[in-house]
């Protein structure tokens, strides 16, 4: 059942061996060992005993290649042992206090009594060392076998001791497709308003973790079901009740886990992991599933009825991008991912002028330069964008944006669209009018540019004609 495990012997062995000696218990626990029945990746490893942390430390001394102790007020110590992070955490219990946003950790005896505190059944098994015994106390197997979440104890003494653990069901759901005991989903429900207490730190890399997952939009509607999206992600969650301009939906809501689906499914297609390239990103991308899901919440605050009852959301791409960078400032994202997801938001419009006679080089030109890096996340959005169910309108739209990634592809053979310049630059420019350092240099740039944008390469004298031309028309 664990044969997993047996790769793992040259690390859990010696490890083991050495608490034995010193009279401890050890067992591998939590995560890696629902990982291990999984048949998953195991690069980090989580052990449990009764040792206290300053005899974990004494302990793996001399053994480890190097170690942390940086969590040792919780009970952890940090290890690296080859090519495995390891985390070996002291048998504890801890809890929120109702105003507090840090735990009171207090350090258990028995395995049994750490397992009870763990957030789900199918993270509380564990594997004794060095003997190997599989414990299975709350029924981790069976629970993970059906494909369910339940916790160990009761939901309420669960999300309790840690409200940050309603994330982590909604988490589950989607990084392994479970679906959540109706008990456990009844007091998320219950204590959604709990979550306000946790730091904002957490609930990104629960945010992150989800959004990831195999099915995020399922962790996605947990959240907003049980109204814990109301706390962590309110302008998403407001979407419910929006109609879409077009009513080919029940709401916007429902279009945007659309968009979030099939983003899903576009990834493979443009992913690309190359660090020497500023616009790849791997599978599993953060940046444009967010962004998918993110990119119509400035529909509720540009709602509008026109005079024959229509309703329109003009604007809605520029509202909406600022609202999720407020709303990731919030979260505490950092300043890059938050910059590349608005920008995403922003932008998921800008196809949409694209018609059957496409556009000019200068268009096509300007799309790519303000996509820069996010470009093949664009392509997945906007293709993303379309979840009409008139079949021959999409297959146009789709015919169209085959067409625009055709002539990006065409005009790139010509020209480095990905970093656009002026054909002379700011040196050049002050050389031939013979000017100093100063706002008519930058001027005179700018005009350079929209020269590039508008009519691509003219050549060096064609380039100089020009420029003497406007800085003529300067006075």
């Amino acid at each position: 059942m664990l044969e997993a495990l047996d790769g793992l012997s040259h690390v859990l062995d010696p490890l083991a061996q050495r608490f034995a000696a010193r009279g401890y218990e050890l067992a591998l626990v939590g995560g890696s060992v629902r990982d291990a029945l999984l048949g998953r990746d195991m690069p980090d490893l989580d052990f449990t005993t009764d040792a206290r942390p300053d005899d974990i430390l004494s302990t793996i001394k001399g053994w480890a290649d190097a170690h942390w102790d940086i969590g040792k007020r919780f009970g952890t110590i940090g290890l690296r042992k080859g090519d495995r992070l390891i985390e070996i955490t002291t048998y504890r219990a801890e809890q929120y206090d109702a105003d507090s946003r840090k735990p009171v950790v207090a350090f258990g005896d028995t395995l049994d009594d750490d397992l009870v505190r763990r957030d789900f059944t199918i993270g509380a098994m564990a594997v004794r060392l060095p003997g190997r015994v599989f414990v299975d106390p709350h029924g981790g197997l069976t629970d993970l076998a059906a494909g369910v979440i339940r916790t160990p104890g009761t939901p309420e003494d669960s999300f309790s001791d840690d409200p940050l653990r309603m994330m982590r069901g909604a988490r589950f759901s989607s990084q392994l497709d479970f679906a959540v005991a109706p008990e456990v989903r009844e007091a998320m429900t219950r204590m959604s308003e709990r979550i306000d207490i946790i730091s904002a730190e957490r609930v990104r890399d629960e945010l992150i973790k989800l959004v990831t997952g195999l099915r995020p939009r399922a962790g996605i509607e947990l959240l907003v079901d049980t109204g814990i999206g109301d706390h962590v992600l309110p302008e998403f969650a407001a979407l419910r009740d929006q109609q879409d301009e077009h009513n080919r939906h029940k709401d916007v809501y429902e279009h945007s886990l659309t968009v979030l689906d099939q983003t899903v499914g576009l990834e493979p297609r443009y992913a690309v992991d190359d660090p020497d390239d500023p616009s790849a990103f791997a599978a599993q991308d953060f940046i444009v599933r967010f962004a998918a899901l993110m990119h119509d919440v400035g529909k509720p605050r540009t709602r509008r009825f026109d005079e024959n009852g229509g309703v329109t959301f003009h604007h809605h791409d520029i509202v909406g991008a600022k609202l999720t960078a407020k709303r990731m400032k919030a979260l505490a994202f950092d300043k890059d991912t938050t910059k590349k997801v608005a920008k995403l938001v922003e932008l998921h419009l800008r196809f949409y002028g694209y018609g059957d006679a496409g556009w000019t080089d200068s268009a096509v030109r300007r799309y790519v330069t303000d996509a820069g890096d996010q470009l093949r996340r664009l392509h997945i959005l906007t293709r993303s964008d379309v979840t009409t169910r008139n079949r021959r309108k999409a297959q146009r739209l789709a015919r169209n944006y085959d067409d625009l990634e055709h002539r990006i592809a065409a005009l790139e053979e010509k020209e480095k669209l990905d970093s656009i310049r002026p054909e002379l630059d700011g040196k050049q420019i002050m050389d031939l009018l013979g000017i100093p350092p100063g706002p008519l240099v930058g001027q005179a740039y700018r005009h350079m540019l929209e020269i590039r944008m508008e009519d691509g390469i003219v050549g060096p004298e064609e380039a100089e004609r020009r420029l003497r031309e406007w800085y003529a028309q300067q006075g």
